[in-house]
């Protein structure tokens, strides 16, 4: 049951980080990963959110193990920040470096600070 939880998660949170990247490229162009940094984020919030919480194991296999983990990606992360490196943007690169590691800690602690606030 935890393993179809996590898959059903995962089939909402990959499309949404496709979605949210292509709708982003759209809106303000390819020379920045503004899609992977904004799910990256919003992942991170969500996550510390929902640890936050007193959940059930199978609210955390859904939207933690499954939805989080397939909307955020490190792996992307990591390419397109090579990318920018490789290409010249070494400034572009150390910014998408530590807004995304700082910005991420920010927003889980965020996230956990709602939590906490919302579960009394």
């Amino acid at each position: 049951m935890t393993a179809l939880l996590v898959a059903l998660g995962a089939a909402a949170g990959a499309p949404l980080r496709y979605l949210t990247d292509r709708w982003m490229q759209n809106r303000f162009g390819t020379r920045f990963p503004w899609g992977t940094l904004v799910v990256n984020l919003a992942g991170s919030l969500v996550l510390g959110f929902v640890a936050a919480l007193p959940a059930a194991s199978a609210l955390m296999a859904f939207a933690g193990v499954g939805f989080c983990g397939a909307l955020t990606t490190y792996s992307t992360f990591s390419y397109e920040t090579l990318r920018l490196y490789q290409e010249g943007s070494r400034v572009a690169a150390l910014t998408y470096t530590g807004v995304s590691v700082i910005g991420g800690l920010g927003a889980a602690f965020g996230g956990v600070a709602l939590g906490q606030t919302l579960s009394g």
